[in-house]
């Protein structure tokens, strides 16, 4: 322990947390504060004789902290040193130090929100931001707040916004490690060598890789984004390296889906007078000290889920890196020594990268984080500390689902159901549909659906395009023999952790009890399980050509290729990418259509649809039996009800737009004057900001027709009938009293002119228009302005016969400069009326002068 960096800040760490109940750790990558930092605690007098939790963000780095505290202690796994991960716990009742990920400590906390036999909670390489850790924290700072005062927080990160992580735990204090670290020779690809196409990856990985090692020493760590990318560089490699020079290289893949012993395998230093070449995902990039690397290839890569809320779905993104993880990566070169990092993209591009990742709760499903928050007593997330509040959107939607599948009540508190769904440890959707599988005598198929649906999968090559689920339930079901296709590994994983649902289920209380049992037919088994879990998506062919279905929900999907899937009439889909018009079809299931009101007819609802046929010009109305946004019948209706009536006749005006509308002069020239005061709003602020007047333009009076059109149209059949609104009276309702007062007074709808007469404005051009016989104007000095006089007219001066001899928006000019002109031809063509020499002091008339 003496020789890792972190040693010389341990004295510092142990006075901080004598002090406070919060401290914050910042220590480079290979400094050993996961190994060192738990173990320098455990003869600390504040324990007293409680233990330690650690958190760790993967099920690997778990395990591997775990060993090798142990190791350091001499001891084995288990005793004072034990670890526990999801289906598997190698601890005991010695154990002091408990290494567990992030789903665990969620449940320790729900079982024990006091944590009662622990005296410390350490969050390891926090940076990450977890869904998980941020929610494991806020649980943590709450029970610390109101529970237990004595318990102690410490947050560990590589890269992290200390003063941000420091404010939320108090003002804690910061302990930092400078650590060891040997220069790194960063490269970069030239703009042609370098390609944003993602289908070239395996290859430029492996050539580069090749060429890396026929010019350097060392033992080499590359990441990748995904594991279909490590196996195609596996093969890639083993093809290019078969000459002598190469005899020394040892290929070793490293993702969290790998067997123990391949974990293991990859994380070991290479024997004597060898070299290893280790495939990773970005499970390499923290926690883990791979033994023995001096050359590091980045292709800045990796992979993601992200929800998107427009669809409600999550969807698996390939995306760039943070310029802090492509720090982070180049730092695995270093740690014994001067070491190589090549990364696969321009050195341009570098610093187009984020500053950091984003935090997870920003872009993810939050169905499970609002379940855990309703089990923990908080139906608002503003009443728990968080590092980044969780976006309303994504809660909101969270909280529909959850309702839907009856896990909170109408007030957001959890239900008996809600309960149960959660002590599963599965997602809200998998759990209810474990839980629901009891009533139809399914839960070994419901599980075993639960664990591949949360799983990687068990198809390999070119069988992974298959979209049916139900083939492979088969395999899991033993109804098809697993061959080379398939990931055994995989297989195990799944039927190990269905298992463990099973036991579950077994053992604890059945909702309904005394139900019985609804028979199944197998054919049916998977698309009815997965409906229960997605009812939201499921689907009806629209048998077009681009193979696309309507999900409930109301959005498009389709499948990419011709698949067999793309043939039945209705699906259950489990996996969408979430993009475009329509999302891609990646996983789904058959689910007969007769079968959907018998089995869930909680989803099926009767509406009568009434359109415009204007066609016809008539109401025709339907009778729809429908899931969601898809229609399973619809056969004519009889009777058309009042309401109904009127729907058909918003159709009408939808359609024909609102010239169908019998719109007065009166009714137009409000929509003018309140459209002219919303666009001067920024012109004129002291009159117009604090005047909330609506959007009457046509595209937003289209838009919200049920909101003040719908009202009056009770008592109208027919198109011909609507000539008897009153349009003027109808948007006057729009608007309260002092808003009508106030358009009256900035924009009037006439103006009285120096002969007496009132004049009305003509508000539909961009300056409004006072169109007034010239004659009537004399006497006046300037122009007439609205919006209390700051804004002038456009005046259209015309002849006594009403054309137009002049236009201007400057009165007193036009008298001074242009009307001694304009007289000479008045007074030849209307030799009957009057014009004065002096305008501005002429009487004003609308009369010949015989009549004056």
């Amino acid at each position: 322990m003496s020789q890792l960096p972190i040693t010389g800040v341990l004295p510092e760490i142990r006075a901080a947390l004598s002090g406070h109940n919060n401290v914050v750790l910042q220590a480079p990558p290979g400094a050993g504060k996961t190994t060192a930092v738990p173990l320098a605690l455990l003869d600390s007098e504040w324990l007293a004789g409680r233990n330690i939790i650690m958190l760790e963000p993967r099920r690997l780095a778990a395990r591997t902290a775990a060993r090798r505290m142990a190791g350091m202690l001499g001891a084995t796994v288990g005793e004072t040193v034990g670890y526990q991960v999801r289906g598997e716990r190698r601890a005991g009742a010695s154990t002091r130090i408990l290494v567990v990920t992030e789903g665990i400590l969620t449940r320790m906390l729900q079982r024990d929100p006091e944590l009662a036999q622990t005296a410390l909670v350490i969050f390891d390489e926090f940076h990450e931001r977890s869904l998980q850790a941020d929610l494991s924290l806020a649980l943590c700072l709450q029970s610390q707040e109101v529970l237990r005062e004595d318990l102690k927080l410490l947050v560990m990160s590589a890269t992290l916004d200390t003063r941000s992580v420091a404010g939320i735990l108090g003002e804690a204090p910061v302990v930092t490690s400078e650590g060891r670290s040997f220069p790194v020779d960063i490269r970069y690809l030239s703009s042609r060598e370098s390609s944003d196409d993602h289908r070239q990856l395996p290859a430029l990985v492996a050539r580069n890789i090749a060429d890396l090692l026929r010019a350097e020493a060392g033992s080499l760590l590359a990441f990748l984004p995904g594991v279909a990318e490590i196996r195609r560089v596996e093969e890639l490699l083993r093809e290019r390296l078969v000459s002598p020079d190469f005899e020394d290289i040892e290929i070793a893949p490293l993702y969290g889906d790998l067997s123990r012993e391949q974990q293991d395998r990859a994380i070991a230093p290479a024997g004597a007078d060898r070299r290893k070449v280790v495939l990773a995902t970005n499970v390499a990039e923290t926690s883990l000290t791979i033994e023995g690397i001096s050359l590091v290839v980045d292709t800045g890569l990796m992979r993601e889920s992200r929800f998107d809320p427009n669809t409600g779905m999550n969807r698996l993104v390939t995306t760039f890196i943070s310029r802090a993880s492509a720090t982070q990566r180049s730092g695995r070169a270093g740690r014994l020594g001067p070491g190589i990092c090549l990364r696969l993209w321009t050195e341009s591009r570098q610093q187009g990268l984020p500053a950091k990742n984003t935090p997870e709760i920003l872009n993810s499903d939050l169905a499970p984080l609002v379940l855990e928050l309703a089990q923990w007593g908080v139906r608002e997330v503003g009443e728990l500390r968080w590092l980044d509040l969780p976006p309303p959107g994504p809660l909101a939607q969270a909280r529909d689902l959850l309702q839907r599948l009856g896990a909170l009540d109408s007030a957001g508190r959890i239900s008996a159901h809600g309960s149960a769904m959660l002590a599963l440890g599965a997602h809200p959707r998998l759990a209810h549909m474990m839980l629901h599988s009891r009533i139809w005598g399914l839960e070994r198929e419901a599980c075993l659906l639960a664990a591949l649906l949360s799983e990687r999968d068990i198809f390999r090559g070119e069988r992974r395009r298959e979209r049916d689920l139900h083939l492979r339930m088969a395999v899991l079901l033993g109804e098809e023999k697993a061959g080379g296709s398939v990931d055994h590994g995989a297989l195990q994983r799944i039927r190990q952790q269905a298992k463990a649902w099973q036991g579950q289920l077994a053992g604890s209380e059945r909702e309904g009890a005394g139900t019985e049992e609804v028979q199944v037919h197998p054919v049916d088994r998977t698309g009815l399980l997965l409906a229960l879990a997605y009812p939201d998506r499921i689907a009806r062919n629209r048998h077009d050509r681009e193979r696309r279905f309507l999900l409930a929900s109301g959005r498009g999907a389709h499948f990419s290729h011709d698949d067999e899937l793309a043939v039945a009439d209705f699906l259950v889909v489990a996996e969408l990418d979430g993009q475009g018009r329509d999302a891609r079809i990646l996983l789904a299931a058959r689910i007969p259509g007769d079968a959907l009101q018998g089995y869930f007819p909680e989803l099926v609802g009767q509406e009568q649809q009434v359109r415009w046929d204007g066609q016809a010009g008539r109401a025709v109305a339907s009778l729809r039996t429908t899931l969601g946004a898809i229609v399973l019948e619809e056969r004519p209706a009889t009777n058309i009800s009042p309401e109904s009536l009127s729907l058909a006749l918003l159709d009408a005006v939808r359609q024909k737009g609102l010239a169908a509308l019998p719109w007065t002069r009166e009714a137009q020239g409000l929509r003018a004057r309140l459209q002219f005061l919303r666009e001067r709003a920024g012109d004129f602020p002291a009159l117009l900001q604090e005047l909330q007047l609506p959007d009457w333009s046509d595209t937003s009076l289209l838009e919200s027709l049920p909101e003040w059109l719908l009202p009056h149209l009770q008592g109208c059949a027919s198109l011909d009938q609507l000539g008897r609104l009153d349009l003027y009276a109808i948007l006057q309702g729009q608007l309260e009293w002092p808003t009508l007062q106030r358009i009256e007074e900035l924009a009037p709808t006439h103006i009285t002119v120096p002969s007496g007469s009132r004049v009305p404005i003509d508000y539909s051009e961009d300056v409004p228009v006072l169109a007034v016989r010239l004659q009537e104007m004399f006497g006046l000095s300037s122009t007439p302005a609205i919006l209390k006089g700051q804004h002038p007219l456009m005046l259209h001066l015309l002849s006594p016969a009403r054309r137009p001899v002049q236009v201007t928006r400057d009165l007193a000019s036009f008298w001074a400069n242009t009307y001694a002109e304009v007289k000479k031809e008045l007074r030849i063509r209307y030799q009957k009326h009057y014009w004065p020499d002096d305008p501005r002091t002429a009487q004003a008339t609308s009369k010949t002068r015989k009549r004056m």
